[in-house]
């Protein structure tokens, strides 16, 4: 029962620390990024889209942007095109 709870609380830690956060975005006219969170983009390394669940009630539809910022910091982005269209960032678990 111990090891079950312990097992748990990781899941439930894990979902956190991946959990998408709001972003402020400026985007350009072609919807890439241009400021993430008051930062400037230096550098578009990869997009891409994901179209997920299509045969659900609640599809996921997100461009995603992986960057790195003038500061040198790598970040990912995405703009979620199902669930209202707002951008959020998101790391790895």
């Amino acid at each position: 029962m111990v090891a079950h709870s312990r097992g748990a609380r990781a899941a439930r830690t894990a979902r956190r620390l991946n959990a998408p956060r709001p972003a402020l975005v400026e985007a350009q006219p072609d919807g890439t990024p241009r400021r993430i969170n008051r930062q400037d983009v230096g550098v578009v390394r990869e997009e891409w889209r994901v179209v997920d669940r299509w045969w659900t009630e609640e599809p996921v539809v997100r461009r995603y942007f992986e960057l790195v910022l003038e500061t040198g910091e790598n970040t990912v982005v995405f703009h979620d095109g199902a669930g209202g269209g707002g951008w959020f960032t998101q790391r790895g678990a």
